[in-house]
């Protein structure tokens, strides 16, 4: 029951995080979000696997039609036009920053959190948002890079923020990362 307990207070913080709206890129078909800092938080507290369900949580609320997206989006159609292919790469990203955060089931120390998160929380999102992107739009997928290339500095800043948090969350409350065994890494 915790582990499904946390599960839903992750997708609630993925759905929170779209609240401030949406910045979008000029010449961009994607907008930037805050969104993806849930994402990155969903795998770095929960792991990779309850991090995913997180993600497939809200994605499976946006799907049902409520408007938990940035700027109110959601339903089936959000799933067919270009970020189709970044909402599904955050369960993947989620996945990933959870399983190198928690490598090894250690506890979560600085630098892999912020690896994790960088590596899951945006280039695994970009792996699958980016062709998918380009087969939408139609675009030549060095097109479509160049585009993304925006999104860079964000996801970057939103990694720091992420590996900030969750280190700050793991020194004063271990417990929320389901395991209460554990002690606060040096």
């Amino acid at each position: 029951m915790r582990d499904l307990t946390r599960i839903v207070v992750f997708a609630a913080i993925i759905a929170v995080l779209g609240i401030p709206g949406a910045i979008t890129v000029p010449g961009g078909a994607v907008p930037i979000t805050a969104q993806t800092l849930g994402v990155m938080l969903a795998g770095a507290v929960l792991g990779p696997w309850r991090g995913a369900s997180a993600v497939v949580i809200f994605l499976l609320l946006v799907l049902a039609g409520l408007p938990l997206l940035s700027g109110g989006r959601g339903g089936a159609g959000v799933f067919m036009g270009p970020s189709a292919g970044f909402l599904i790469g955050w369960i993947f990203g989620a996945f990933v920053v959870g399983a190198i955060v928690r490598f090894g089931a250690r506890p979560p120390v600085w630098w892999r959190t912020a690896l994790g998160c960088f590596i899951g929380g945006a280039l695994v999102v970009y792996a699958i948002g980016v062709p998918v992107q380009s087969l939408v739009t139609r675009l030549p997928i060095s097109k479509t890079l160049v585009t993304t290339a925006a999104f860079l500095p964000g996801d970057l800043l939103k990694a720091v923020v992420a590996t900030i948090i969750t280190m700050a969350l793991w020194r004063a409350y271990p417990r929320a990362f389901g395991d209460p065994t554990r002690r606060v890494a040096a």
